[in-house]
């Protein structure tokens, strides 16, 4: 199989891209969607964030306030390095897991074997290096601000915080085997996301393409 990582700046379309790109039939394994289900009440994860940070973190419902842990890791270096400690091996963890389980599964008749997209946010940043390429969604930072405080509510400045913790643009885009461009509309973010499917499945039939296992 062909393993890739997807990544991009918080705002960026990154999920939207993945989206498009599992509609193209590839094997999306999401990291931000299996650090949500470790961080369900009552799992390991939760349990031991709720020892370091307090019954603030949990909402009415008993379930984690995701924007309370923001507003204490985020404005505190120590806390967001203890809170990295405790998500980032269980997420890598099951990232492997899942992995495996792709690289297990039969591959019918006729069929190529899958493409998987590791689709994650952090992907500069840990330096994952165990991809056969690396596919950037990539935005002006000011349109990332503008789409973080207009179509997530999030306030300016808790928007500026959460994008100085990630890689600069620059940084990801000198990581980058293609760059998908979503400075424009969602017809351009297609038509961007199926040349770079179609890159994929060339480079996953190139006889020197690097299937990572």
């Amino acid at each position: 199989m062909l393993v890739v990582g997807l990544t991009g700046g918080i705002g960026s379309g990154k999920s939207t891209v993945s989206a498009m790109l599992a509609d193209h039939g590839a094997v999306i394994i999401d990291a931000d969607a299996i650090t949500r289900e470790l961080q369900e009440p009552g799992t390991e994860v939760f349990v031991a964030m709720v020892e370091r940070f307090g019954q603030q973190i949990v909402a009415s419902d008993g379930s984690l306030d995701r924007q309370a842990v923001a507003d204490v890791v985020f404005a505190d270096p120590e806390a967001l390095a203890d809170l990295n400690a405790m998500v980032h091996p269980a997420v890598g963890s099951e990232i492997a897991n899942r992995l495996a389980a792709a690289a297990d599964a039969p591959v019918p008749d006729g069929a190529t074997a899958p493409i998987v997209v590791l689709d994650v946010p952090l992907l500069v940043e840990t330096g994952r290096s165990d991809v056969a390429a690396v596919i950037v969604v990539d935005t002006d930072p000011d349109l990332q601000m503008q789409r973080l405080v207009q179509q997530r509510g999030l306030d300016a400045a808790d928007a500026s915080a959460r994008m100085s913790r990630q890689a600069t643009r620059q940084e990801r885009l000198d990581r980058a085997d293609q760059v998908i461009d979503n400075t424009s509309d969602l017809d351009h973010l297609r038509s961007e996301t199926d040349r770079v499917w179609a890159w994929l499945c060339d480079l996953q039939a190139s006889p020197s393409s690097e299937a990572a296992e």
